[in-house]
């Protein structure tokens, strides 16, 4: 019997099993296909991101970016990292990467599909493996989340994401964030010469149609050639009951999500893959819960405050203009989440 099977091999799933082996657990991880695996992501990793995949010897390469833009019609407000910088990386040059330290590790990865599995009491056995534990970091729709009866009623209002990138030169060291009714684009700067462009809202639509609510991006764009194809994501918003279920957990994406608002989703996945491995390693299993809510909690804070002010009439409009007013508050928000 293994310590820790991993069921999902994406960056949440590896970082807990890298974790994992650095803590001396034996771990395995399940994940059917190959690596490097895309994502519809922003792919924007905060100051606290890039530390703490640097502390479990990972150093994508990427693009420096050095704060957050807002900008509306109108408005337009900067908040400048101060400590330390964030890295616009390719999805698949982060998986890359994790997948090159597993593997340094000489963590198994098995080529399975893990969509059943059976508790009992020495701990969980599934596709033929036997472990004391099993960590679901199979993503938003996770299928052991749905076994475990761990999903909560789906939020009104359900949000998508899509992603595209441009072949063209960054031309900020910030992340930019446009603002239009119902809807945010974010643009990552992620190589010397591409650039990332992630259009979020509620209901549907191409991803054309959808930048058509952003013209002041969209000229910004100009003859940019896209650089590979469309990618979605959706519904962002999965509520989620509790984060353990006898020796199941759950962790990333699989373990609850609100929404991409405010770009912390791989730093908040990094958090609880090294709150859960300290409760593993320690066995002390029944204080994850609250461990992860504690390293979740100010982005959660942050982006239900966002996302309740999106969905009001006569505040929505008043956010970008605000920021603009309040440059140390933005700038302190921005760093106090960033820096978590």
């Amino acid at each position: 019997m293994i310590d820790v099977l991993v069921v999902g091999g994406g960056p949440a799933g590896l970082a807990t099993a890298i974790r994992c082996a650095q803590a001396g657990l034996a771990v395995t991880v399940a994940e059917p296909r190959a690596a490097p695996i895309d994502k519809a992501c922003g792919e924007g990793l905060m100051p606290a991101a890039v530390t703490r995949l640097q502390a479990i010897g990972v150093r994508p390469a990427g693009h420096p970016f050095h704060g957050i833009r807002y900008l509306d019609s109108r408005h337009q407000a900067d908040a400048r990292f101060r400590r330390g910088h964030g890295l616009g990386v390719r999805r698949t040059a982060l998986h890359d990467a994790l997948a090159q330290q597993a593997a340094r590790l000489a963590i198994p990865v098995l080529p399975v599909r893990v969509t059943r599995f059976d508790q009992h009491g020495d701990g969980v056995t599934a596709a033929g493996i036997d472990a004391r534990y099993l960590v679901a970091a199979d993503g938003l729709h996770s299928v052991i989340r749905r076994g475990c009866t761990l999903q909560a009623p789906p939020a009104p209002r359900p949000r998508f994401g899509l992603r595209r990138h441009y072949r063209t030169a960054p031309w900020s060291d910030l992340v930019e964030v446009y603002w239009a009714p119902g809807a945010e684009a974010y643009v990552t700067p992620v190589a010397d010469d591409l650039v990332g462009v992630a259009v979020l809202g509620s209901g549907h639509g191409d991803f054309e149609s959808r930048l058509a609510a952003f013209p002041a991006l969209r000229e910004r764009l100009g003859v940019a050639e896209p650089a590979g194809e469309v990618r979605g994501a959706g519904p962002l918003r999965q509520n989620v009951r509790s984060r353990v279920a006898g020796n199941v957990v759950l962790v990333g994406d699989a373990s609850g999500y609100l929404d991409a608002l405010t770009g912390e989703g791989i730093s908040v996945a990094l958090a609880q893959a090294a709150a859960l491995v300290e409760c593993l390693a320690t066995g002390r299993l029944a204080d994850y819960e609250r461990a992860w809510r504690r390293v979740s909690r100010k982005s959660r804070l942050l982006t239900m405050g966002l996302l309740w002010s999106r969905h009001r009439p006569l505040l929505a409009p008043r956010i970008v203009p605000a920021a603009q007013r309040l440059p140390r508050l933005f700038t302190s928000i921005v760093n106090h989440v960033g820096e978590a």
